[in-house]
């Protein structure tokens, strides 16, 4: 029994260590995967300013400088937001000009060229083999299922070596199969990134950008979210003062009567029980209070049960009826997901408060390294963040964790709110 006890930690330690691989791997060829969409998109890219440079020879060619010029910041926009939702933030450049003439001479286009090359070239080769990898590890791990199907002295081995005629030959096959995945979950995560650092290095601000525009936005988020802190903390010390606080109070000066009269009038213990009846009640609810808002400060159920149950706890006790769709394969940031249910919270106390909406719909999503969500009801719509209905609180709270919320909300409904939240792992 001891050594088993003494095992448990270790094969407990294994099974996240052979899981957290396994994501890694995952993930690193549903990026390799991705990179090569735009791989394929910079290949034809760079044909069209080829062809463009030549025909500029002649002058034909300067009608399309402009349209090629927006394509190819099109695609490293494009490219930018891709590498964002796999975790890789790139901050960038500020935008060259719309004038052909001053564009093609700007930095920012140098740089977007310069990627364009390497990314046809190198980031290709990379997303190609991102692909294969996996193919070739299913062909070959799964031979001994179908060797004996195959057409006589075909080549056994994805490498195109080798013939199968007995099954020690396929079983054979099958270990290199075994070593193809192998590959995968060793080298998937370092050609992801890889292929992702062209980007990271040419499509990011350079060193002669101003950012003073990152600098006051970064500045306005540390002011929300002190902002955030603050009001929370006004809003913790009034849930106490006015609930908790007198109702102890009450309970003190119940029993301090209960003391008084059964010192003067010992005989009258009837009366002696109802007094202590009410500071009973009393202290129960101030309980309660402290229960609310020890819950308001960290729910507990986000602990126990993850962000998917506690939202569907928020969608089951909502007025309005109200679906969830929770897709988050792993856990995030205690402060992403206490951000997210407290958003949630707020917007389906609005909706059951001021939409008259019939049902409502929560869907969260893990969207690379942030966390999207999406609150939508039926009701009249019309919302509106001035009007007093929590929206302002919402912001506020988004913004403080460095997130983004979108509100469409056009009159006769429907509503929906976007919240996109950095995951923080």
């Amino acid at each position: 029994m001891t050594g088993t006890l003494r095992r448990t930690p270790r094969l407990r330690g294994a099974e996240q260590t052979t899981t957290a691989v396994l994501r890694a791997a995952g993930a690193a060829i549903g990026e390799l995967a991705g990179g090569f969409g735009t791989a394929l998109s910079a290949l034809a890219l760079l044909i069209l300013l080829l062809l463009t440079a030549a025909l500029s020879l002649t002058g034909i060619g300067l009608l399309l400088v402009g349209p090629a010029l927006g394509a190819l910041h099109a695609l490293a926009r494009h490219e930018r937001q891709r590498l964002a939702r796999r975790g890789h933030e790139i901050i960038a450049p500020d935008p060259p000009p719309t004038r052909p003439r001053a564009g093609l001479v700007h930095p920012t286009t140098r740089r977007e060229v310069r990627w364009l090359l390497q990314h046809t070239s190198a980031g290709l080769l990379l997303a190609l083999t991102g692909i294969v990898l996996p193919v070739l590890a299913v062909r070959d791990t799964a031979f001994p299922l179908y060797w004996r199907f195959a057409p006589k002295d075909t080549t056994a081995a994805s490498i195109g070596i080798g013939t199968a005629h007995t099954w020690l030959d396929a079983i054979a096959v099958s270990l290199l199969g075994v070593g193809w995945i192998a590959l995968i979950l060793g080298l998937a995560p370092s050609l992801a990134r890889l292929q992702a650092k062209p980007a990271q290095r040419f499509l990011a601000a350079g060193s002669d950008t101003d950012l003073s525009a990152r600098v006051l936005e970064l500045t306005a988020s540390r002011a929300a979210a002190l902002d955030a802190h603050a009001v929370e903390l006004r809003r913790i010390e009034r849930a106490l003062h006015d609930g908790s606080q007198n109702r102890l109070i009450s309970v003190t000066v119940l029993l301090g009567a209960a003391r008084r009269r059964l010192a003067r009038e010992p005989d009258h213990t009837h009366e002696v029980i109802d007094i202590l009846e009410r500071a009973h009640s009393a202290a129960e609810q101030a309980l309660a209070d402290l229960r609310g808002v020890s819950r308001s400060i960290l729910p507990p159920v986000l602990e126990a049960q993850g962000l998917a149950g506690a939202l569907t706890g928020l969608a089951a006790d909502c007025a309005v009826p109200c679906r969830t769709d929770v897709d988050v394969p792993t856990r995030c940031a205690v402060s992403a997901e206490a951000t997210a249910y407290f958003v949630v919270a707020e917007a389906l106390t609005n909706i059951a408060k001021h939409s008259g909406a019939q049902q409502a719909a929560v869907s969260v999503r893990a969207d690379g390294a942030n966390l999207r969500l999406t609150i939508t009801d039926d009701g009249r719509g019309g919302a509106d963040e001035g009007g007093g209905s929590g929206l302002t609180g919402i912001r506020r709270r988004v913004e403080a964790h460095d997130g983004t919320l979108s509100l469409a909300s056009p009159a006769g409904g429907p509503t929906t709110l976007e919240v996109v939240l950095p995951c923080g792992q």
